[in-house]
């Protein structure tokens, strides 16, 4: 596509916000402290630098405080670079997509009431503002990668997608004919927070002591070491045991059972989207099982193909307006909300 993407990141946490904040950014997605009912709450940035115990629920429900936040948090950003009315698509994993669509939806398409705190990004003070999303769609998570492949890559032709997400790992088939995939090879199983739970029961028996958090865990699995007990500890060769794990267990046996022989005849090749895909080791694993069978290609940015297929759809939503559409990939780790890349200001800060 000729028109750049425009991506936030929010680390998808939140906690209890104090009534002051001796705090200053400069962007407003690395300040979001948002009122929901009758408290305050600090979201992403702010609660890992903020806050004492920042957390989120894996696989949330269009109801639960944690999903509010978070839309609430990628709707105010947007709203305060776009304006009003918005054209937003969001999602869930396949396996829970069918149960939660219809509320989420429901949620989705209204005025939301926003009462934030605008002291900690600006020099204004508790604000509320009226964000408006006027058309909108929920789908798969997965269907939103395939569709994001082919359209940004102009990928033709029949292919696998693979989407290694921190709370699911999900698989679908994407054949020319259909916009989002077959649904019949669409599963879900368990996300990188299998090999999370495998690290956590290792670090246990080195140091039994110490408590670690989900959201504290992933970010050293990522980076490869982990401060304990004031001491980095290199966890790299832990790393590649829990993912291998992980691989062998769960990812190689889901992956045999969502295609057909045919459909590998067929494919083109795999993706790897998701988070999990800026894993080598985990790349590597796929390449080694499937090198005299099929490609596994990983593109650019793969934790971030859901949500630019949610922009693209919502883009044809608005009948190609790409200026009003929004795609916002509320994952476990992170809420990565995507837009078109413009110049102007922030509207809040302006």
């Amino acid at each position: 596509m000729n028109n750049q993407f425009d991506v936030i990141t929010i680390p998808s946490v939140f906690g209890t916000a104090p009534a002051l904040l001796d705090n200053f950014v400069e962007k407003i997605h690395k300040g979001l402290k948002l009122k929901i009912e009758n408290d305050f709450f600090m979201v992403g940035d702010l609660a890992l630098n903020e806050g004492v115990q920042p957390h989120k629920e894996i696989n949330s429900s269009p109801n639960d405080l944690d999903y509010k936040l978070l839309m609430t948090s990628a709707l105010l950003v947007e709203n305060s670079k776009l304006g009003n009315a918005l054209t937003v698509t969001t999602g869930f994993p396949f396996a829970s997509y069918q149960v939660n669509k219809d509320l989420a939806l429901e949620n989705l398409l209204k005025d939301h009431l926003v009462e934030f705190d605008s002291s900690i990004f600006s020099n204004g003070g508790v604000k509320k503002m009226v964000i408006e999303v006027s058309n909108g769609a929920i789908l798969p998570e997965v269907s939103a990668s395939a569709h994001a492949i082919r359209s940004i890559y102009k990928v033709e032709g029949d292919f696998m997608v693979l989407s290694l997400g921190f709370g699911t790992f999900e698989t679908i088939y994407s054949n020319s004919n259909g916009e989002f995939g077959l649904q019949r090879t669409a599963s879900s199983s368990q996300g990188i927070i299998y090999a999370l739970q495998a690290l956590r029961k290792e670090l246990f028996n080195l140091y039994p002591s110490n408590m670690i958090s989900d959201t504290f865990l992933d970010e050293a699995l990522r980076n490869g070491y982990i401060f304990l007990d004031r001491k980095k500890v290199d966890i790299k060769d832990l790393r590649n045991k829990v993912l291998t794990l992980y691989y062998k267990n769960l990812i190689s046996p889901t992956v045999k059972k969502a295609f057909t022989d045919r459909e590998f005849s067929k494919s083109q090749g795999i993706y790897l989207a998701g988070g999990g895909a800026l894993y080598p080791e985990l790349v590597s694993m796929f390449k080694e099982e499937f090198k005299d069978i099929i490609d596994v290609q990983v593109l650019e940015d793969p934790q971030y193909l859901a949500a630019k297929g949610y922009f693209l759809r919502s883009s044809k939503l608005n009948g190609g307006n790409k200026a009003q559409s929004v795609g916002i990939d509320m994952g476990n780790s992170t809420t990565v909300v995507c837009s078109l890349e413009i110049l102007n200001k922030c509207i809040l800060n302006s």
